[in-house]
């Protein structure tokens, strides 16, 4: 197995239990008398899901799992210690070439800090267009 391989298959299985622990609980915040009356009306199962409990679970979903991709994209620097080439290793070899890894490390925390700020405003106005109840 290659070193990318492994790098996928390591965030993916660690990401996507957080990720279904994320869903699960919100699907279980939104409160039985939403789904009942949305039986009562006789919508059908998918109806019932798409209309009622899909945008309140998603209002209540949204934050934790902005903060739980903002952690999945910090952890993949992690990947560099199975030999994938990241950002952290391209500093880290260009440091000890170069011999200046104040440089080559400053330019890869404003990388990190500039992807990382991206993410969080357009996390921040998902959040602004899907309010969490009771705010």
């Amino acid at each position: 197995m290659n070193a990318f391989t492994a790098g996928v298959i390591a965030l993916s299985v660690i990401f996507s239990g957080y990720a279904t622990e994320v869903f699960r609980g919100a699907i279980a915040a939104v409160p039985a008398g939403q789904t009942e009356a949305a039986k009562s009306l006789g919508l059908n199962a998918w109806q019932r899901w798409m209309f009622v409990i899909g945008p309140q679970m998603l209002r209540l979903a949204l934050p934790a799992y902005g903060n739980l991709w903002i952690s999945l994209f910090k952890d993949t620097a992690l990947v560099s210690i199975v030999g994938l080439t990241d950002i952290m290793r391209v500093a880290y070899v260009g440091a000890g070439s170069l011999r200046a890894p104040l440089t080559f490390y400053l330019a890869a925390s404003a990388l990190y800090l500039s992807l990382t700020t991206v993410t969080l405003l357009s996390i921040r106005l998902t959040e602004r267009r899907y309010p969490a109840l009771g705010r």
